[in-house]
């Protein structure tokens, strides 16, 4: 056996590897492969260990699923290893080898054969990988054979590692030692790749050495790590190595599984082996039963590449087969055979120009034309980029580089050389996107097939950069319709920018909402979403009542509508009324995602069907605002607000909506962010009335009490009411408003002896003792005048208050002074009183002028404080009226009745919050009664819990 460095040829030294090219096949021929992009599988990336649970689940599943390479056989090499011993033609010392590792004699005298002397065996080295002395980061690894199914890897990866299908993959190729690169295009390189990964959701595959490019890009990611939050993910970097050539791996071997293994990085004794990478987040590491030999796990790398880039990735709505890149940097040999593999196979290629070596080659001729490309220019670029290993070129090998490079650079198309500071081009990422879409360009799609194409991979990547500069050019003109799949994939998968842009390129939001629209839009919301759990209960309510019904029903808009009318309260009316027959035609939009297939029917042929049954909304923008704001979506419902035309009053409804939801929302960062929410609608709100007011006060005043078909028939004042924006109702023009409408046609300046006095006397009003805000009044008759003052809120509130006094009071003489055996006609117009204020309540209580039902009402009824207190007082007046018309009871009768006189009194604080003096300090003094009472009561044996319920009723 040759030694170990011997072996190792400068292309063997390279990070290379075959890049297939990828054909069209369904993931749905893949069992259990495709996996839906939600929020749970960020909870289950590398940065959160295996529960005991499923470290339970991975050590029993992946020695039956995953196998490794050991040689059975002990066959004795010529050669010795680096510390002298005898070795086996695998590599391996024979203390190294399993038990059952002997020569048989039916072996003698032969040469040692891999396919009969190494064996497959369930692997013993996988689970969590610390590095020792480095970080607390955790990341995972697996040794597996190289003759491992590309279907396991993806399985293991996916289901078992939790990582989310990729929307890109980028394969890192180049020089694996001696890589210097200069610092401004190190820091330019290791930034741009960062950014397309964590932009895009990208893996990036390398090598997993901590040696070259491989070595790069770990220090990129960890930069990367530094210097950001945890809420903009992580990045993805799977190293693929082969397990006979890592320094240390003993630590690696855990038959049941290491959870976590730890490893450690030894540069200085690693001899002619390699340590892994420790800023990697995931190590596949190939195993074919050897020692020492590089290059192991290049076949399987290729499969798997390929394999993914036949996948079919998922997101937002958006369905792209998985594009693959590859990225090169310096390079010898071996790098320029895996571009060569790379282009034939029609994988673009960016080639990062000032790295060295192949790569600068291959820049410095990639913008000529082919006939020019010749072997002395060719053999010049290699003496100057090659200066130490010139000399051993042969005239061969600089005719065959010539022509692979002929071959490169003949597919241009494919190529792209990423120059710093040149062709606008500032970052890598922006290099390697373009790439990808010049490759679109090139493969089988025309015209508008392929500008749709290119959209939906910068969707899916979610750079509306690239788009605005690669896509909506003056090359294509985009039709408003044609972006329709696109804006409801932009809106499903939370993507503002891409929703700003639509917008600016015609989209029409009357044209782009339908009833199915908001029907699809609504069957997608995330599954953590509050309003969807809401939904769920709905339609389970529905189903329980629809006892013949086999299953649960469809989400149709209408229980969408009951939701909303919970919480924007009963001042409005349902949004989305029930249909009035249920056999009407509408469009299937699959769940849970829609499907806009790149190859095949799209979801654009969806919307071409469409037919004059859709029925298109009252308001989309409000649709649309609705189910942003229910997200809790703050830009999107920001650019969705901007469209609206009835601003103030959408802006109150959403500061409703928010502030109901989060009472009901148990994530205290998801409720503070919705109340924050909130509080911004509401500042929107008092911004536009602001406006409004300054330019015209009387206009603005009547925008408050405008009644808004869209948003239920109701009034941006009800809503603010509603919404409790008390920051919006103290504003001057609203209280402005206000003091008018408090007054109705009076003049404001009347006093409020004035008032009193025209009450007691109104003869006063003929005498212009009451001045009107209207002159026409003081002409016109005396009927009218009347009329218009005792129509005033004022002024029935103070006939209210004057009233219940007199009630009052006559309570109390009848109590002290006039409580006879038999009730006096005092007595009598006391019950008399009494029964009007038994149909007020009766009215309120039944009154369902929206047919919620009298279930719905009565909660609603009860759930007001002042109600409960006067139910209280009329069943304790039924109680003692009773005990009263006993003779046997008569004075128990009336010690009720005493007590019933005190809730009666108490009701008056009810009737005095309106007051600017007495209103607060009774807010404040029941909230503490509130709180001390309960807070002592829980504290409190239980006869003394009697005394202090008497307590909280005489306080509150």
């Amino acid at each position: 056996m040759e030694p170990l460095d011997q072996r190792r040829t400068d292309s063997d030294q390279e990070e290379g590897f075959g890049v297939q090219s990828r054909r069209a096949t369904d993931l749905g021929m893949v069992p259990n492969l495709r996996r839906s992009n939600s929020s749970l599988c960020k909870s289950r990336r590398l940065l959160c260990s295996f529960s005991s649970e499923k470290q339970e689940n991975l050590s029993s599943w992946i020695p039956e699923n995953i196998k490794k390479k050991e040689c059975v056989y002990f066959v004795e090499s010529s050669k010795l290893s680096d510390a002298g011993k005898v070795v086996c033609e695998c590599g391996y010392t024979h203390e190294q080898h399993i038990e059952v590792a002997i020569k048989p004699h039916t072996f003698q005298g032969k040469e040692w054969d891999p396919k009969k002397h190494v064996h497959e065996m369930p692997t013993d080295a996988f689970g969590d990988i610390v590095f020792t002395g480095l970080s607390q980061k955790v990341g995972k690894y697996v040794r597996l054979s190289q003759d491992t199914s590309s279907i396991v890897i993806y399985q293991l990866m996916t289901q078992h590692w939790g990582l989310d299908v990729p929307s890109l993959l980028i394969s890192v190729t180049g020089g694996a030692k001696n890589f210097n690169m200069k610092l401004r295009l190190k820091s330019i390189f290791r930034r741009g790749l960062v950014k397309v990964a964590q932009t895009t959701g990208a893996w990036i595959i390398t090598g997993g050495s901590h040696t070259g490019v491989m070595k790069q890009v770990g220090e990129a990611v960890r930069d990367f790590s530094l210097s950001s939050s945890c809420k903009e993910g992580d990045v993805i970097t799977i190293g693929i190595a082969t397990w006979g050539t890592i320094h240390n791996r003993e630590a690696l071997i855990h038959p049941m599984g290491g959870f976590p293994a730890e490893y450690m990085l030894d540069e200085e004794g690693q001899g002619n082996l390699t340590c892994l990478d420790s800023n990697h987040s995931h190590f596949i590491l190939v195993d074919d039963g050897t020692h020492g030999q590089y290059g192991v796990e290049i076949p399987l790398r290729t499969k798997l590449e390929k394999f993914i880039s036949e996948q079919t990735k998922e997101r937002g709505g958006v369905a792209i087969k998985i594009p693959i890149v590859c990225v090169v940097l310096e390079g010898g040999p071996g790098t320029l055979h895996t571009i060569y593999n790379a282009i034939t196979n029609g994988t673009p290629c960016v080639i990062v120009e000032g790295s060295g070596r192949v790569a600068d080659v291959i820049a410095q001729v990639a913008a000529l034309p082919v006939s020019e490309i010749t072997i002395s220019l060719i053999q010049q670029k290699l003496s100057v980029f090659f200066q130490e290993m010139f000399e051993t070129f042969t005239e061969n090998q600089i005719v065959e580089w010539t022509k692979k490079i002929q071959d490169i650079v003949r597919r241009r198309q494919l190529l792209t050389v990423f120059r710093e500071g040149k062709d606008g081009q500032q970052d890598v990422d922006v290099a390697i996107l373009q790439a990808l879409l010049k490759a679109s360009r090139s493969q089988d799609h025309f015209g508008h097939e392929n500008w749709d194409h290119q959209l939906k991979l910068a969707v899916a990547w979610n750079r509306v950069d690239i788009a605005r500069s690669e896509i909506f050019t003056d090359e294509w003109q985009w039709k408003p319709s044609d972006l329709h799949p696109m804006m409801t994939a932009a809106l499903i998968s939370n993507k503002p920018e891409f929703v700003r842009l639509f917008l600016e390129n015609g989209v029409r939001l009357k044209e782009f909402v339908t009833w199915d629209t908001l029907l699809c839009l609504y069957e997608n919301l995330e599954p953590s979403c509050l309003f969807h759990s809401k939904l769920q209960k709905v339609l389970a309510e529905e189903h329980e009542r629809l006892a013949y019904a086999s299953e649960t029903p469809r989400l149709q808009m209408h229980h969408v509508a009951q939701v909303l009318r919970e919480l924007l309260g009963d001042s409005t009316q349902l949004l989305y009324p029930r249909p009035r027959y249920t056999d009407r035609p509408r469009l299937s939009l699959p769940m849970p995602h829609i499907k806009l297939n790149v190859q095949g029917v799209s979801l654009r042929s969806l919307y071409k069907r469409s037919t004059g049954h859709v029925t298109f909304t009252i308001d989309p923008v409000r649709d649309l605002l609705i189910w942003a704001i229910i997200q809790n979506h703050r830009e999107l419902a920001g650019i969705i607000w901007a469209q609206s035309q009835d601003c103030t009053a959408a802006a109150l409804a959403c500061s409703k909506i928010l502030k109901e939801l989060s009472k009901e929302e148990e994530d205290t960062d998801s409720s503070e962010e919705m109340l924050a929410l909130a509080d911004e609608f509401e500042h929107r709100a008092i911004g536009v009335f602001t406006e409004c007011y300054r330019k015209d006060e009387e206009r603005a005043q009547k925008l408050l009490v405008r009644v808004s078909e869209a948003w239920g028939k109701t009034t941006c004042l009800q809503l603010a009411l509603e919404a409790k924006d008390m920051k919006f109702v103290s504003h001057g023009g609203i209280q402005a408003f206000l003091t008018k409408v408090w007054w109705g046609q009076l003049c404001v300046d009347n006093g409020l002896w004035r008032i009193i006095l025209c009450m007691l006397a109104f003869p006063l009003l003929f005498t212009g003792f009451i001045s009107f805000r209207e002159k026409r009044l003081q002409a016109l008759c005396r009927l009218a005048r009347v009329r218009a003052f005792f129509n005033a809120p004022v002024v029935i509130f103070y006939l209210n208050i004057l009233s219940y006094f007199a009630f009052l009071c006559l309570f109390a003489y009848v109590l002290m002074v006039d409580f006879q055996p038999s009730p006096s006609w005092c007595e009598y117009l006391i019950y008399l009183w009494l029964f009007s204020l038994v149909c007020e309540e009766t009215r309120q209580l039944f009154y369902d002028p929206d047919g919620c039902g009298l279930m719905k009402m009565a909660s609603l009824y009860f759930s007001d404080f002042w109600n409960k207190l006067d139910v209280g007082a009329i069943l304790l007046f039924i109680a003692g009226l009773t005990c009263r018309l006993i003779p046997a009871t008569l004075y128990p009768g009336r010690i009720i009745l005493s007590l019933d006189f005190i809730m009666f009194c108490l009701r008056l604080m009810h009737i005095f919050t309106i007051s600017k003096t007495l209103g607060p300090k009774i807010i404040i003094v029941k909230r503490m009664a509130a709180f001390h009472v309960s807070h002592f009561a829980a504290r409190t044996p239980l006869p003394s819990k009697r005394k202090l319920l008497i307590l909280w009723v005489i306080l509150v």
